[in-house]
């Protein structure tokens, strides 16, 4: 439902293809939106985003909260590729992303964050992922930005206005890499997790799509 629009895709063959579109300007200050995904096994599902999201401010300062949920059973796989998140000036948002994988399921999820629109200094984030293979977690880590002195610094974003990442799980291993501002690190339960830093969105994903 609205904001949250969901439009398939036909004759995709073996793989359910699914456009994820704001409905709404969304999410504004004080919204709670919640995406369930249910993957079954076997099944394969690609869900991407069409646009970018813009997370604005409340009238009277109020936090907005973005969750998604995920499950996907044995033998199953799932995309979760979404167009970056834009932090608006005064804005406070809370996103999570929760998946839990079967042993020998398959995920691939992106995300991509945008402090603040040209000019414009960024509101408030935090950002968390939990994601569980078979009982056993892959990856649990927060990030909090929106702090200017801290995001200055070398410890969290150098100045940087974009951070991606993208977590692959169940793919095949790739070995330890790094370069200007981006690293691939293998996970110790599987899976690995590319990060990247710069002042644009181009930038940012470049090294994500390497091999």
């Amino acid at each position: 439902m609205a904001p949250l629009t969901l439009f398939p895709k036909r004759n995709t063959g073996r793989v359910a293809v699914v456009h994820l579109v704001n409905s709404a300007t969304s999410p504004l200050g004080g919204d709670e939106l919640l995406l369930s995904i249910r993957v079954g096994p076997g099944a394969s599902l690609r869900l991407s985003g069409v646009a970018a999201t813009l997370a604005l401010p409340g009238l009277h300062g109020e936090t907005s909260r973005s969750t998604v949920d995920i499950s996907v059973g044995p033998g199953g796989s799932v995309e979760y590729l979404p167009e970056p998140t834009v932090i608006t000036a005064r804005a406070r948002h809370v996103a999570e992303f929760r998946c839990s994988l079967a042993a020998d399921a398959y995920l691939h999820t992106r995300e991509v964050l945008v402090l603040g629109r040209a000019g414009e200094s960024p509101g408030s984030l935090v950002t968390s992922q939990d994601v569980v293979r078979d009982g056993v977690p892959v990856l649990r880590q927060t990030l909090a930005i929106g702090d200017s002195t801290l995001d200055s610094s070398l410890a969290v974003l150098a100045g940087r206005r974009v951070l991606a990442s993208d977590l692959v799980v169940g793919g095949p291993s790739l070995p330890a890499a790094s370069g200007d501002w981006w690293s691939r690190t293998p996970l110790a339960a599987g899976g690995t997790l590319t990060t990247s830093l710069a002042s644009d969105a181009v930038t940012a994903l470049a090294p994500l799509s390497s091999p």
